[in-house]
């Protein structure tokens, strides 16, 4: 299993794992969809996981937002959404996947990721309740445990303690919320 940067050849196949993952609802494929289109796309936080045998198994996507703080905001990364297909789940693809994504967001100077995900499974990646950044998110109403952040340097997010994660329009966001 190698994970690579996606290449707009795997987009089709990119879609069956990611609808296939979440129950055949093409919600989240349409939300890839458009965030390949915005702002937001690095292309190289877009990535897969693909074996010899049976071609593309995964998909992770990391795409910008901001922490909004009165009137600064700064740029952090979402990760949304990562999908493995049925038959490979709990074989350390995601863990992969996200580790990946992670280092190379880490070399392109984010501060953090932050995510709405499982409390029984980013934690063990280090992720953490972001709450305990004094980071906030008023765009969904989720409990405090599944909405997690996790710095890539030290005290990354210190500085946005206080501030609010405001997901791009991409995710399906009313400017006004």
């Amino acid at each position: 299993m190698i994970i690579r940067t996606e290449k707009e050849a795997d987009y089709d196949r990119v879609r069956q794992v990611v609808d296939k993952a979440f129950g055949n609802q093409d919600e989240e494929s349409a939300l890839v969809e458009r965030i390949r289109q915005s702002d937001g796309f690095i292309p190289s936080l877009s990535l897969v996981a693909e074996s010899a045998e049976e071609g593309i198994a995964g998909h992770a996507l990391f795409s910008k937002a901001s922490v909004v703080d009165g009137q600064r905001g700064v740029d952090v990364l979402v990760l949304a959404p990562i999908a493995i297909s049925p038959s490979r789940q709990k074989q350390g693809i995601g863990t992969r996947l996200i580790d990946e994504g992670l280092k190379r967001s880490r070399e392109l100077g984010f501060p953090g990721v932050l995510l709405i995900g499982h409390p029984g499974y980013y934690p063990r990646l280090g992720f953490r309740p972001a709450s305990a950044y004094g980071l906030v998110l008023k765009q969904f109403q989720v409990p405090d445990e599944v909405f997690m952040a996790i710095e890539l340097r030290e005290n990354g997010l210190e500085a946005l303690r206080g501030g609010e994660l405001r997901y791009p329009a991409s995710f399906g966001i009313q400017k006004d919320q």
